[in-house]
């Protein structure tokens, strides 16, 4: 199966873990007659959409407890998400990261009209694509990162500064409570030039991030205006949050 019909495939590896309840990257490498590093390139990015989880060896279905009724999308990204929404003003020019939190706010985005909407994430550009009521859609462009399964670098920075924005949504892998958002990823370039031509940058992250301490400061809390989780964080890390003028809103779940 050639690299054009990598959606096709990773539509046909969800059906067989759905069938299964589980994958080994053996047994895909085979069926698809592709690398095994390709087949792990398609389990990263399927668990990087809320699709699946990875194991030693291959993938396992998502936990029922991660899950909606409708949707492979965890109840706390789909609270931040419809908050995220609520936030966003008609006509609004926004940038959508790209992550799995940040894509739970696609399927929100059909309900607001005339939306110009800027992303570097493929998967966020074909979901986009699929609502009724589809936003204008501006892509970055530039150098394609297989680890973010983005678009990254000097060209999509420079795409970024030929516009302006009214907000930026974008994720993090962690929340340093002393510095800022944080990250594995050590390209960071292009998360700062969407902060900078975006007049409010809104984080969307999980209460379970909150307080991880990774390496690499993505933005530090001076770039950042709004902070979007869930109702489980700590009251102490809310009052550290607000110390800092942050707009913190804790999202209920239902």
């Amino acid at each position: 199966m050639s690299k054009r019909n990598t959606p096709q495939r990773r539509h046909n590896i969800l059906a067989l873990l759905n069938e299964q309840g589980e994958v080994s990257v053996d047994e895909l490498a085979k069926r698809f007659e592709i690398s095994e590093v390709t087949i792990r390139k398609d389990l990263a990015a399927l668990e990087n959409n809320g699709l699946l989880l990875r194991r030693y060896g291959g993938a396992v279905t998502m936990p029922q407890e991660l899950m909606s009724d409708s949707q492979p999308v965890s109840k706390y990204k789909q609270a931040i998400a419809r908050v995220a929404a609520s936030c966003i003003r008609e006509h609004a020019r926004i940038i959508v990261d790209s992550g799995s939190t940040t894509a739970a706010l696609i399927p929100e985005l059909g309900r607001q009209p005339g939306l110009v909407v800027m992303t570097n994430s493929l998967y966020v550009a074909s979901a986009l694509s699929e609502l009724e009521h589809e936003p204008v859609l501006l892509m970055t462009g530039g150098t394609w990162d297989p680890h973010s399964e983005s678009f990254q670098g000097q060209v999509a920075e420079q795409v970024l500064r030929s516009y302006d924005f009214d907000q930026l949504f974008i994720g993090a892998d962690g929340i340093d409570l002393s510095r800022g958002t944080t990250t594995f990823n050590e390209l960071l370039g292009l998360s700062r030039v969407m902060a900078e031509v975006a007049r409010e940058v809104v984080v969307m992250v999980e209460a379970d991030k909150v307080g991880r301490k990774i390496p690499n400061l993505e933005l530090p809390w001076s770039s950042i205006h709004t902070l979007i989780t869930d109702d489980r964080l700590p009251t102490e890390a809310r009052e550290q949050i607000q110390a800092r003028g942050i707009t913190l809103i804790c999202a209920a779940v239902c």
